[in-house]
């Protein structure tokens, strides 16, 4: 973590009236900052800003010569504030919702002098994250790209990070049981059967075998005050403030594109759901775009599909960008 820098923000006051002290910590790849054009990267719920180099989660899409050309552009990328990465944590996380990270982002990218991004790009609640800041700062990216996620934390996912919650609270080994869980909304059935087809090690199944690793690794890296922060957080997307704003109103108001990448096999946050807000969106915005990851994995697609994920995206990442910069 070398590479990883601080930003000091006292005295945030939340969406709920609560006062915080945030270190908000982030990474910085590719060009240096005011000579190219910026790509804000949000990590997902387990990730953190290492996006690309040794432990790059995203490596196979951020780089030198890939989607995402760090010759051409400065990659930046904040750790969600108390997921622990960095070695902060936030006690009182109940007192944020996404709004309020999403909030904090842009006062760090004040703190930078960074007033304009070529495009912000998050999968899962990091695409969320990619709706909240559009609706925050409408005119703050040429592209909006939220991938395998939605502006609202829907029904389903209510239901599942309830029972996150739940086994968080209460199991003798929480991290590890609420991820054995957590993986059976990332993947799909399909993809269990194409993996597994009921093979067996010894005396379990390898399905079993498979879910108990994760649960095991996550274990080992991830903290319970973190996980419970982030479990929160994913229940906690709405860009209409509980419906107190119109959806249409604030799409109407985002200047620049709005790319939404689905996963047809996503259990998650369903490719009905995101079929359901582009129809809604493109009636009000011509510069609405939506593509879709064809896949039998589910969710984790956009961790997984790298190959697609280049096609899919390369029209956004391969045009001419060099007016196009931090400030």
């Amino acid at each position: 973590m070398d590479n990883l820098f601080k930003l000091n923000i006292k005295d945030y006051i939340s969406e709920n009236e609560k006062n915080f002290d945030i270190e908000l910590t982030y990474e910085l790849f590719g060009q240096p900052l005011g000579q190219a054009p910026i790509v804000l990267v949000n990590h997902a719920l387990t990730g953190n800003s290492s996006v690309t180099g040794k432990n790059g989660w995203w490596n196979s899409l951020i780089g030198q010569n890939k989607l995402i050309d760090t010759n051409d552009f400065t990659v930046l990328a904040f750790n969600f504030p108390g997921n622990g990465y960095d070695g902060f944590f936030i006690k009182n996380y109940k007192d944020l919702i996404l709004r309020d990270i999403a909030n904090i982002f842009l006062i760090g990218l004040e703190k930078l002098k960074i007033k304009k991004l070529f495009a912000i790009i998050g999968g899962s609640i990091g695409g969320g994250l990619v709706w909240e800041i559009a609706a925050l700062s409408p005119e703050l990216s040429e592209n909006y790209i939220p991938i395998a996620s939605d502006w609202k934390s829907s029904d389903w996912l209510l239901a599942n990070t309830r029972l996150q919650k739940q086994i968080l609270n209460n199991s003798s080994q929480p991290v590890h049981d609420a991820r054995m869980h957590a993986m059976l909304c990332y993947r799909s059935p399909l993809s269990f059967q194409k993996k597994f087809d009921r093979s067996k090690d010894s005396h379990i199944f390898n399905v079993e075998s498979w879910l108990l690793h994760h649960g095991k690794k996550l274990q080992e890296r991830f903290q319970l005050k973190s996980y419970k922060l982030m479990n929160h957080l994913l229940s906690k997307i709405d860009i209409t403030r509980g419906g107190k704003l119109k959806f249409e109103n604030i799409i109407s108001k985002v200047k620049g594109n709005i790319y939404i990448v689905s996963v047809d096999s996503d259990l998650f946050f369903t490719d009905f759901q995101n079929r359901e807000t582009f129809y809604k969106a493109c009636v009000i915005k011509d510069n609405m775009f939506f593509k879709t990851i064809k896949s039998d994995h589910g969710h984790d697609a956009f961790l997984i599909e790298f190959d697609q994920l280049r096609e899919l995206l390369s029209e956004i990442f391969t045009r001419k960008h060099t007016s196009i910069l931090s400030n």
